[in-house]
């Protein structure tokens, strides 16, 4: 998928796909289970918010047509030059 020009995949961005998918959904499980605090709403549902655009950001990516484009440029790079 995502390669460096020494053909090593590039960790950081799947560690950071994993610790956000993993934060909303723990973000989720806490604003179904525990009450929030009074006064603290607005950052709470910010941060929810935030974490929301990012989880989409990243299924976008790893499975819509950004996933596609990084497959064609993968085998492009691999396919023989035309002569």
């Amino acid at each position: 998928m995502n390669e460096e020009k020494s053909g090593k995949r590039e960790w950081n961005q799947y560690i950071l796909a994993w610790v956000i998918v993993i934060g909303f959904f723990l973000l989720c499980y806490f604003l179904m289970k525990a009450p929030l605090p009074q006064g603290s709403n607005e950052v709470v549902f910010m941060l929810f918010g935030a974490l929301a655009a990012a989880f989409g950001a990243i299924v976008q990516y790893f499975f819509g047509s950004s996933k596609g484009s990084a497959e064609k440029t993968e085998l492009l790079a691999k396919s023989e030059p035309i002569k």
